[in-house]
């Protein structure tokens, strides 16, 4: 149950510490319920009446309520413990996902991403606040308890102590395979988790195309086997708790027979027979609840390994270089806002995933407020660059200069504030459509929001809404057209005030033609003063650009002006290999 990495979380040492102390008073109590208990009984059998064991019994009430009270109040600490570490993890876990992008999530597997967020913070609520006291009391109090008892009986302390290697040797084999099959069901479950993500996602595509009962069938299946992996994990629950409590059981009747036997030749008293017997069912206790959690707790084990793994920067176990995620540089040069002399040199980039090379040998410089547009067949990489540039991605390959600064990746806060990134399709928050427009700059004035509405066109439709800026759009909301998001997309880089830097993933791709030219009208003045990377299939816009980066294959094949290119026949390669594909 207990995890060694417990003692590096914030706090832990300290709570393990309390743990300790609390337990020991426990102990302490146990002793008193016992030791009373037995006196009061013995005063009862030697013919006293209830009023002259009163004092006993009202020890006996005392020890009962203190012992209450500090494992309420062990609890209550706990708690807070657990509460206060789970949001931590909330938090870092929220913010790796959004510094590990994609490639991170894709790993993962969205809908494991999400259940870990949010059924699995909450198992490792469960487990912190229960690993700890379960496993120092087990530590702990029945030491205690076997001291007290070898000073009234050693014949029962003696069994007391062979009975619990006994138990702690069938712990160890069962919780073993306990363990291994609570791992399967870990597995199972974000197996499950992403393909029933991915099975919503597709949901349409499928009905269009007759294979949602096939696709039915598969999520049965997978649950199935989910299900399977849940029944072995509780099989293997309890068959534990069945063979802890027929030894404990077996211990404790050996315990009464032998002091039965001893009591009847007179070789013991019938006080310290009588504490012995009471205090017994107390020395078992943390196992058994030990025993008991254990089994409750391995999915939040499980998961505290998983995003312990994930935040320490991969995935699983092993991470390869191409697979891990970018890092805050906290030790990066602070890079300064992005000026006319400015330049951005790549020096041999390239990137990879799984293995597979999206990126190649990428060497280009881009300098000052100048337009670059990024072409080439679908496949080619012109969203990896794209992300790449944004900061969304982090180069396998490769160096970056950046004004004489050379850096691992853009991904770091000082590039990131200039940089609006406007991918193919925006996400758009199930939130207010204010909010939605200030992502970038949430303390945005009215005068700065009226102002982005009027140059993109926005200022038609707040006037048809419910509530205005306040009507909740996206999921569960109004659902915008994909122009209108284009649109918040744009307002957000409007009111983006740090703005430095415009990187364009396709974003008419999936327009119709009406719709693009009317967009390119606002578009083309917000990439006044600007870095701008514009990734396009459509070559219309190319005439726009001051500079044209064509890829094939992930590697650089031309890099010049649009005139210069179209003079070296560059894009009726493109046509040939299908321009109006989609990239990916």
């Amino acid at each position: 149950m207990f995890d060694k990495r417990l003692f590096t979380l914030p706090g832990a040492k300290s709570a393990i510490a309390w743990c300790i102390a609390t337990s020991l008073l426990l102990a302490a109590f146990m002793v008193g319920q016992a030791a009373t208990l037995a006196w009061a009984l013995t005063l009862l059998w030697e013919g006293n009446t209830l009023s002259d064991v009163a004092a006993e019994l009202g020890a006996f009430a005392l020890c009962f309520i203190g012992k209450q009270a500090v494992s309420t109040i062990q609890a209550k600490q706990l708690e807070l413990f657990a509460a206060a570490r789970t949001e931590e993890f909330r938090q870092q876990l929220a913010k790796r996902l959004y510094e590990g992008g994609s490639p991170l999530t894709q790993r993962l597997g969205t809908g494991a991403a999400s259940t870990l967020c949010l059924d699995g913070i909450d198992n490792i609520e469960q487990y912190l606040s229960t690993a700890l006291p379960r496993t120092v009391a087990l530590v702990t109090v029945p030491f205690v308890l076997l001291a007290v008892i070898v000073f009234q009986d050693w014949v029962s302390a003696l069994i007391a102590l062979l009975v619990f290697p006994a138990i702690i040797l069938q712990m160890v084999l069962i919780g073993s395979t306990a363990q291994e099959e609570a791992g399967k069901q870990h597995r199972e479950y974000q197996r499950l988790a992403n393909h029933f993500i991915d099975s919503l996602r597709g949901i349409d595509t499928l009905k269009y195309f007759g294979r949602s009962n096939e696709q039915a069938d598969r999520v049965y299946e997978t649950s199935e086997q989910f299900r399977i992996a849940t029944m072995k994990t509780l099989r293997t629950a309890t068959l534990s708790g069945a063979v802890l409590d027929a030894f404990s059981t077996i211990s404790l009747a050996a315990v009464a027979v032998m002091l039965g036997f001893r009591l009847v030749d007179g070789s013991i008293a019938l006080l310290p027979a009588l504490f012995v017997l009471v205090i017994m069912p107390d020395y078992f206790r943390p196992i058994r609840e030990f025993a008991s959690d254990y089994h409750a707790t391995l999915n939040g084990k499980n998961t505290l390994t998983q995003v312990l793994e994930v935040l320490g920067g991969s995935a699983g176990t092993e991470a390869k270089k191409e697979d891990r995620t970018p890092e805050l540089q906290v030790d990066a040069p602070k890079l300064e806002p992005w000026q006319e002399r400015s330049v951005l040199t790549f020096e041999h980039i390239g990137l990879s995933y799984e293995g597979e090379a999206a990126l190649e040998d990428v060497s280009c410089s881009f300098g000052g407020f100048r337009k670059y547009g990024i072409v080439g067949p679908s496949g080619c990489g012109k969203t990896t660059l794209a992300q790449l540039l944004a900061g969304v991605l982090q180069p396998t390959q490769g160096s970056i200069v950046v004004n004489d600064h050379a850096i691992e990746t853009l991904s770091m806060p000082s590039w990131r504030k200039q940089v609006a990134y406007l991918p193919q399709s925006p996400h758009i928050f199930s939130t207010t459509l204010r909010n939605n427009l200030t992502f970038y700059q949430p303390d945005a004035t009215e005068a700065e929001i009226a102002h982005a509405l009027e140059l993109v066109g926005l200022t038609s439709l707040v006037a048809e809404l419910p509530e205005g800026l306040d009507t909740v759009v996206g999921e569960g909301g109004r659902s915008l057209s994909g122009g209108q998001s284009q649109r918040v997309a744009l307002a957000r880089a409007v009111l983006h005030r740090t703005c430095r830097v415009l990187v364009f993933d396709e974003p008419t791709a999936h327009l119709d033609i009406e719709t693009e030219w009317e967009l390119e009208q606002r578009m083309l003045p917000l990439m006044e003063d600007k870095l701008v990377f514009f990734a396009t299939h459509r070559l219309h816009w190319l005439s726009e650009m001051d500079e044209v980066l064509l890829l094939e294959d992930g590697q650089v094949r031309g890099f010049g002006s649009f005139e210069s290119l179209s003079k070296e026949d560059s894009f009726a390669y493109l046509s040939s290999r299908g321009k109006e594909g989609g990239d990916e």
